[in-house]
């Protein structure tokens, strides 16, 4: 099986060679795309996903030997998350190869941070599949070295400090509340408020409900530190 053009640009822009096209081409093909003769990427993200957390986990392990299970937790974490496989999903602009059904792609698909980051893992299980887990750690540690350069600085994101200084002030978890939407449906913008019981509250605009929340997290911690 051949791939097209488009995916034959991207398998250059992400640094391997498939030896087994197929493996590519499933692997970028999104479920609304599948059919009972065409499968889709779901189980490759699933292997996918064990691939880039070992080769993570690996890479961590032995860039810090002095950093405790408590330090390396939440670097992985940070890591491995679906915006940072989003991140590096547009990096290598695979969105642009991705198969997907009309509706999907009418909808923003090739933009939307679920559906690239889990694409991202499923290239990785592709990867996998086609030459091997050290192949596969090649191709993740390559497109990961800056976040992994930067983990220390990415670990704790501002849900998490907010929630750890809530607890600390012996407060009740910080609230966050969808207090608006705009914007088509392919593109919608999430306004989230996020709110102490103390009344001290923030808001934040983003492409994702998840981003938006860290951002008003952010914004809050800000106006704490003030």
């Amino acid at each position: 099986m051949k791939p097209s053009a488009e995916l034959t640009a991207f398998s250059k822009r992400l640094g391997h060679n498939f030896h087994k096209p197929e493996l590519l081409i499933q692997a970028m093909t999104h479920s609304s795309l599948s059919s009972a003769t065409r499968g889709d990427n779901q189980r490759f993200e699933f292997l996918g996903d064990r691939v880039l957390g070992l080769s993570i986990s690996d890479a961590l392990f032995h860039k810090d030997s002095d950093a405790a299970e408590g330090l390396l937790a939440p670097r992985f974490n940070a890591l491995v998350r679906k915006e940072t496989c989003a991140e590096i999903a547009v990096g290598i602009r695979l969105g642009e190869a991705l198969k997907m059904g009309r509706s999907e792609m009418l909808s923003g698909g090739r933009r939307k941070i679920a559906v690239l980051g889990d694409a991202m893992e499923a290239v990785i299980g592709a990867v996998y599949l086609d030459a091997g887990f050290e192949i596969a750690r090649d191709v993740v540690l390559r497109l990961w070295e800056n976040h992994i350069n930067n983990a220390a600085d990415d670990a704790r994101d501002s849900k998490t400090i907010l929630q750890e200084w809530a607890q600390a002030k012996k407060l009740p978890t910080p609230k966050y509340t969808e207090v608006g939407r705009s914007g088509p449906d392919h593109a919608p913008i999430f306004t989230i408020e996020v709110s102490l019981e103390t009344g001290q509250s923030a808001k934040a605009k983003a492409q994702s409900k998840r981003a938006a929340s860290q951002e008003a997290a952010a914004d809050l911690l800000s106006q704490l530190e003030r």
